[in-house]
């Protein structure tokens, strides 16, 4: 596979749905997944947002932004405001946020005279000094990455620059694939994946190789509390559960996690999916279990001195059953305060958790598979709590 395939056209659009005040949230959204040689059961991980919301104003992570107008040019570009924000995690040290601006952003494509070609591609480039622009080539043949550090996360010792390309690994995980649903007229979401890219770059002028997954997202819908993860497996085989639901954690107004009000949860959906190199197919399923588990180690603990949480999950289906306990080795919480009415203000917090793989365990009509089975692991977990309206 030599060039990006599937849904790309709609890549750079954020305009398929009439925008809801204070509801609607769009984002393209990055997460690099890199070895780590200190601690090879571990990987290092950088996320990069690029990141817009139509309201007069919302803190994020006590950093204010005012809402500023998004437009739409007649050839389909978009230009708006927003932030770029990014984490850094190296194996041991969680730098967040690594990246936290605002600004003004330009997304365009093919369509727009202001692209150098007309065969394909696109971008997303914030109007900045740095360059912290994304995009795909003309070609198809791979997306760039750039991003300077805050001066504030490079005295604390993190890298001052990345730089990264990141290329098709096989079809199943390099293929756009886009998601569209619509709840009422106006309220549903609409999703554009890439499950897996190979990835290599350089960061402070050391090269370095490693995976990615992509997101590009539209919603406009109250954010309830999910629980969503992914792994990369050495072989090309790509695994993803999903668990929104309903808890008492929606009350919650701050980002400390292991709140009592979160013990008992309502899935509103589950589901998971499973591109298996090894058997040349994909299973999808609708039955997931999701169960947090507060580790017991001083050793596991985050920047804020809170203990890490394991992930318990098991998915199955009629043929194939994967269960797992998944490890957080650190964490990385992004807090959204957004005034809402009659004065009051609504709170979401949204965690992303590097993951170690404990336990694994792979049945299906032909063999039992384990972690041994595997040369490497990687991925992350999200878990968030509250609910913006």
């Amino acid at each position: 596979m030599d060039r990006f395939e599937g849904d790309i056209d709609t890549l750079w659009r954020l305009d398929f749905l009439p925008p809801l005040h204070r509801l609607t949230w769009q984002w393209w959204w990055w997460l690099v997944v890199l070895p780590c040689e200190d601690h090879p059961e571990r990987s290092k991980q950088l996320m990069v947002l690029w990141s817009t919301k139509d309201t007069v104003s919302i803190d994020v992570n006590e950093v204010p932004w005012e809402g500023q107008r998004f437009h739409t040019d007649k050839q389909g570009g978009h230009t708006l405001g927003g932030m770029v924000c990014a984490w850094w995690y190296d194996g041991e040290k969680m730098f967040e946020p690594l990246v936290l601006r605002k600004c003004r952003m330009l997304a365009l494509d093919k369509r727009h005279d202001l692209w150098p070609s007309d065969s394909a591609g696109g971008a997303i480039v914030p109007l900045t000094e740095d360059d912290l622009s994304m995009g795909l080539r003309p070609d198809n043949s791979a997306f760039w990455l750039r991003l300077i550090s805050d001066q504030k996360m490079i005295d604390q010792g993190a890298p001052s620059s990345f730089n990264f390309e990141m290329t098709p690994w096989n079809p199943p995980l390099s293929a756009a694939t886009r998601s569209h649903n619509l709840f009422t007229d106006s309220m549903g979401y609409d999703i554009l994946r890439l499950h897996g890219t190979k990835t290599s770059g350089i960061i402070d002028g050391k090269e370095v190789e490693g995976t990615a997954y992509f997101q590009k997202v539209v919603v406009q819908a109250p954010s309830v509390p999910w629980f969503w993860g992914f792994l990369h497996f050495d072989d090309g085989s790509y695994f993803d559960w999903f668990m929104p639901h309903l808890s008492l954690s929606v009350t919650a107004n701050d980002s400390t996690p292991w709140k009592r009000r979160d013990r008992h949860r309502l899935p509103l959906r589950t589901a998971g999916l499973f591109h298996d190199a090894r058997r040349g197919r994909t299973e999808r399923f609708e039955r997931c279990e999701v169960e947090l588990i507060k580790s017991n180690s001083d050793s596991l603990l985050d920047s804020d001195g809170n203990a890490l949480p394991s992930f318990k999950i098991r998915v199955w289906n009629g043929r194939t059953q994967l269960s797992m306990i998944l490890d957080a080795t650190s964490r990385a919480h992004w807090a959204f305060d957004q005034p809402t009415r009659m004065g009051l203000e609504s709170h979401f917090t949204y965690n992303e958790y590097p993951l170690t793989v404990k336990k694994l365990v792979i049945i299906d009509e032909i063999e039992v598979r384990t972690a041994s089975d595997y040369s490497w692991i990687r991925g992350n977990a999200e878990h968030s709590w509250g609910i913006l309206h």
